[in-house]
């Protein structure tokens, strides 16, 4: 029996975006872009819902106010690259370099990262309602107000990221690392803290991590500026 096409497949070129206004108006099927480099290209406000992009360059390339409603993105490197206002429900994202990426504003409820780079990316201002990372580096991001509430934090990497007024009530931190992260306004009741790293926190700043449970590690590094150590 053959097998049920999903996707129109376009792969290993260079597209403008008339090629892909082109191929929107011409296919019925969602497109799948394998190997195409979008470097530079503005892609703004198309629609491209279902749509795939496996091992795409997305250097700099446009989404803004895109719809990219269950996109799939996998393996694509895209540093610089703009989604600010985009239209993202339910999209995942797996190996994707998104390094300084812009985010804000855009609609991210339901979206999945897994074993990404957001070093330095942008979220301020999105609509994250079961937004989820996991095994991903969030370093010097841009996360201010998000909720990780009641979830399993597993292989983030928040160090020097911002996260003033972040809620992490009842979240758990498993190899996860938090080292001289922005979290003035945070929220940390009944969050477990004992995977995560807390370097670059002094005792004057245990008030932030307020009803949190950490280690016995964790305390005798936060008392030992003071010459204290815990038996």
């Amino acid at each position: 029996m053959d097998q049920v096409q999903t996707h129109y497949e376009v792969e290993g070129d260079a597209l403008t975006r008339d090629d892909v206004q082109a191929l929107i108006a011409s296919q019925r099927l969602p497109l799948r872009f394998i190997g195409v480099d979008f470097t530079d290209v503005d892609l703004s406000r198309l629609t491209l819902d279902r749509a795939e992009f496996q091992r795409c360059i997305l250097l700099r390339t446009q989404f803004l106010g895109a719809r990219l409603e269950a996109t799939q993105w996998k393996g694509c490197r895209g540093a610089h690259a703009v989604f600010e206002a985009a239209q993202l429900l339910e999209a995942s994202f797996s190996s994707c370099d998104l390094n300084n990426t812009r985010w804000q504003r855009a609609k991210l409820a339901q979206v999945a990262f897994t074993g990404c780079k957001l070093t330095g990316a942008n979220f301020s201002h999105t609509s994250s309602l079961g937004l989820s990372f996991s095994e991903t580096r969030l370093n010097s991001a841009f996360l201010p107000g998000m909720s990780f509430a009641r979830t399993t934090l597993s292989g983030l990497d928040f160090s020097d990221a911002d996260l003033s007024d972040a809620d992490f009530r009842k979240a758990e931190f498993v190899e996860c690392s938090l080292a001289h992260a922005r979290i003035n306004g945070a929220r940390f009741t009944d969050a477990d803290l004992r995977g995560a790293d807390l370097s670059g926190f002094r005792l004057n700043d245990a008030k932030l991590f307020k009803g949190a449970v950490i280690s016995r590690a964790q305390a005798s590094m936060l008392l030992s500026e003071l010459g204290l150590s815990v038996a």
